[in-house]
């Protein structure tokens, strides 16, 4: 599967603690065309670059993916 133009979901919802990005805020690599302007570059974080599009984590649409990804990102922050 490949990402979806114009989503950036997984660059906005979850946190990115090897960036300092908090839930729900977008990356500031992320490109006004909503891609991670690191892809590819050696300094682009493991948890990013293991990152793969799954039917699962992309949804139908961008909204869906931004609301599954905020769920998943509050089931597994620690207490």
């Amino acid at each position: 599967m490949e990402c979806r133009p114009g989503c950036g979901a997984c660059c906005i919802a979850p946190s990115i603690s090897t960036l300092a990005k908090p839930a729900g805020v977008s990356c500031d690599r992320l490109t006004t065309e909503l891609r991670c302007g690191l892809f590819g570059q050696p300094e682009r974080p493991a948890c990013c670059a293991g990152l793969q599009p799954s039917a699962e984590m992309c949804c139908t649409t961008r909204d869906q993916a931004l609301a599954w990804l905020a769920e998943l990102e509050t089931a597994t922050c620690p207490t």
